[in-house]
């Protein structure tokens, strides 16, 4: 019953982070188109720029082939984009329990409305065998099998059954309850396992076969929970790193940009210096918000490594 029970609240784990997961994914899909539109905008006043200093004989057809390439290519990543984006609210609207004909009820998610927890669960290693609901689970496996050697092991001795009689014994009717009459007896019933002896050892050994198996797999449910903790405090460790790095990167890109912009105009920088600069900035852009979005999962993913919501166990 217990295993049952563990094994139940380790779903329901598995479907609560499942749920979190998506939602920060349906969340970047949204900040990449967002991102990818306001660079189409750009894109197609930059064209309409380079095409009219074309119309007046400042610039070249070359120039504006290159940019109207551009502006296409561009385009050409958000179809794909909103294909994630209807894909991701199919998975949520199932992990929620509805068709995904009834996605348009769920609440949409939006980067810039979420947010890291204030505090992160502190958890000691030795405290993690009693939160996480898969270590929980084998370990009651390891209690049954343990039993169940007991269990084989007293099958190999005697059974013993007493059996007792009272009554009374006459020739006549009238004498039946008369002085000197009463009888008793008492029997002992024996089960002696003689020819069962090889089966009942054997049954043993097997029981004491299982038990090694059930606690190389509670050990094996240990280690990797350590390792999961382990792998996703590395993960968040890096993730603060790249994050920082890509929000840096997308403000030197930005900088970047508008100076190539002001310099275009001014006809002081090459359209080849502008056409770079607007592609450094949407990279940067949109890995920025990649890392921001693998932050907030892996951190999801710590909850869940943890065991995520044993302080709400009864």
């Amino acid at each position: 019953m217990e295993y049952q029970r563990y094994l139940l609240e380790g779903a329901l784990l598995t479907l609560t982070a499942n749920l979190v997961t998506t939602a920060v994914q349906e969340a970047a899909l949204r900040a990449q188109i967002q991102a990818t539109r306001e660079i189409v905008a750009a894109e197609e006043r930059q064209l309409d720029l380079v095409d009219q200093r074309f119309q007046l004989g400042g610039g070249s057809r070359p120039d504006v082939l290159a940019q109207r390439a551009q502006l296409a290519q561009t385009l050409a990543t958000v179809p794909p984009l909103e294909k994630q984006l209807a894909l991701t609210r199919h998975r949520l609207a199932l992990l929620a329990g509805t068709f995904p004909g009834e996605a348009g009820g769920l609440p949409v998610f939006d980067l810039d409305g979420l947010s890291l927890p204030r505090e992160l669960p502190v958890s000691l290693p030795s405290s993690l065998v009693r939160q996480r609901p898969d270590i929980r689970a084998a370990e009651e496996l390891l209690h049954a099998a343990s039993a169940r050697i007991g269990v084989a092991t007293a099958n190999l001795y005697p059974q013993i059954t007493l059996t007792g009689s009272l009554g009374s014994e006459a020739s006549k009717v009238q004498d039946l309850f008369g002085r000197g009459t009463s009888v008793w007896g008492l029997g002992a019933g024996v089960l002696q396992p003689i020819f069962r002896g090889g089966e009942l050892t054997a049954k043993r050994r097997a029981a004491i076969a299982a038990y090694s198996l059930a606690e190389a797999q509670y050990r094996g449910t240990v280690l990797q929970a350590f390792q999961d903790v382990a792998d996703v405090l590395r993960a968040l460790e890096l993730d603060a790193q790249t994050l920082k790095a890509q929000a840096d990167a997308e403000v030197s890109a930005k900088a970047s940009l508008d100076l190539a912009r002001e310099g275009f105009q001014l006809g002081a920088t090459s359209y080849l210096t502008l056409l770079n600069a607007e592609r450094q900035h949407q990279q940067a852009r949109i890995g920025r918000v990649q890392a921001q979005a693998a932050r907030f999962s892996d951190t999801a993913a710590l909850f869940q490594a943890l065991g995520g919501g044993w302080w709400n166990r009864p």
